[in-house]
């Protein structure tokens, strides 16, 4: 059974202790951001900040996230738990003018709820893109005691608005603010950083809305549309990149591992770098369409081969994970809950999870962890032409249905790029993962969304 329960001990003197005995965390999380697009994993982007983190620290080459999708993929992220268990079916992206009555729900408990409730201070800055239509929805809800951001999926880079709609936060009130939004970002980042005491530790989700589009207006059309806005400046810097989509893109990473460099400059200035565990991973695969690259692995964003949801992640903790170590685990986004739960000594009473404590993988005392199951489940959407996609990893082994039907067996210890497709040479093991494919979603789905999905023959 998928669904564990994570016990850990109860520490009643968890808020007391500092931070130099209980790590400060910095989750940095980008997004649209492919394996190809970090310089670490062979990309033409030159991105040495991000880079810099595996060098001092641990990279890791089979790091999934929750979804393909950047809302299913937050859920998972915060919750720890497979985006099928969200109350509210969060499996496709919330879209900023219709979905205001959608969510993450009151008792979906966040791993940074319990931080702050164990003495952390905790604040987002960035990308929310979890609800938007009520205040019960913001990140001031649901854990965070600081929000300056966004969100819905994306907005205009220089007017932090969705088209003309404002969607620019400070905590909970709406604010006019202009520059640049990864600028800003990266800004409030720093001044975040230097306002934290030493007696109390901290985390700071720090989620990019770049490298994905923003959200203008076209005043003649009187609609939000889809648009890049790469800095000028570093456009330029990108024009050894003769694809002029790439190229756009390529600005935007650089422009963001330039603010990445800022982050991890003031933390050693602010003499918080040793204290600090600092975690680079992205939403999901990168988009083609917008010049993102997910090679050399098969599919894309909203797909679920592995370059939809296999990531980059790399993490730095100088003193306890080594550096320019490598891990080739099969781990997981939804393994970060229980892990800095674990590394803060929050209890988690009885909650259930579907990630695994990975401690021993950062400190190097185990190199893997025993064969796992991880579902991935996406939902249809009308507007983005997208449809329902199921996937499946047990050890070695991967099911897949795409959203026409079509169903793959892969074994990914020999053939990671997808190009065999084993269900005729293995029908037995096919037939096993497809059926635990289905009893994992009926055990997952809220009846609700069960029975929906069940009419809708998802």
């Amino acid at each position: 059974m998928i669904q564990r329960l994570i016990l850990v001990a109860a520490c009643g003197l968890a808020g007391l202790l500092n931070s130099a005995e209980r790590p400060n965390v910095v989750l940095i999380f980008t997004d649209d951001q492919g394996m190809n697009d970090v310089g670490a994993y062979g990309s033409e982007i030159a991105t040495p900040h991000i880079d810099s983190l595996g060098r001092d620290g641990m990279k890791f080459s089979q790091w999934y996230v929750a979804s393909s999708i950047c809302t299913p993929s937050r859920f998972g992220l915060l919750t720890g738990q497979f985006p099928t268990r969200s109350r509210d079916g969060l499996l496709s992206a919330l879209m900023f003018l219709n979905d205001k009555e959608r969510g993450i729900q009151q008792g979906e408990v966040t791993f940074p709820a319990l931080l702050r409730k164990g003495g952390y201070h905790t604040a987002l800055i960035g990308k929310w893109h979890l609800g938007h239509g009520a205040k019960t929805f913001l990140p001031t809800r649901h854990g965070f005691s600081e929000f300056i951001g966004h969100t819905g999926g994306c907005i205009d880079f220089y007017t932090m608005r969705y088209g003309i709609q404002r969607d620019w936060y400070h905590d909970e009130k709406h604010v006019d603010e202009y520059g640049y939004a990864t600028d800003l970002i990266t800004d409030e980042a720093v001044k975040f950083l230097k306002r934290q005491k030493k007696e109390q530790p901290f985390f700071l989700y720090l989620a990019y809305n770049a490298p994905h589009f923003g959200k203008g207006w076209d005043p003649t059309k009187e609609l939000a549309v889809n648009i890049m806005q790469p800095p000028p400046a570093d456009l330029a810097r990108e024009g050894h990149i003769k694809d002029p989509v790439r190229r756009t893109f390529a600005a935007k990473v650089v422009n963001m591992d330039d603010g990445i460099g800022r982050v991890l400059a003031a933390l050693k200035a602010n003499g918080q770098e040793r204290d600090t565990l600092v975690i680079f991973m992205t939403d999901h695969g990168g988009d083609y369409e917008f010049g993102g690259s997910n090679k050399p692995f098969r599919g894309e964003k909203a797909t679920l081969f592995e370059g939809g949801i296999r990531v980059p992640c790399l993490m730095r903790w100088p003193g306890r994970i080594q550096a320019g170590s490598t891990n080739d685990a099969v781990l997981s986004a939804l393994d970060l809950f229980p892990t800095i739960c674990a590394l803060a000594k929050v209890e988690v009473a009885g909650y259930p999870l579907d990630g695994e404590d990975i401690t021993g993988i950062l400190t190097g005392v185990q190199k893997t962890l025993p064969v796992r199951e991880l579902l991935w489940h996406t939902g249809s959407h009308t507007e983005l032409k997208r449809g329902t996609w199921t996937a499946l990893r047990q050890g070695d082994w991967k099911f897949l249905e795409t959203s026409k039907g079509e169903q793959f067996l892969f074994n990914l210890s020999q053939d990671q790029h997808e190009k065999a497709n084993l269900k005729a040479q293995h029908p037995k093991l096919f037939n096993d993962l497809r059926k635990r494919r289905d009893a994992l979603l009926k055990e997952c789905l809220p009846k609700k969304n069960h029975a929906e999905s069940q009419r809708q023959g998802e």
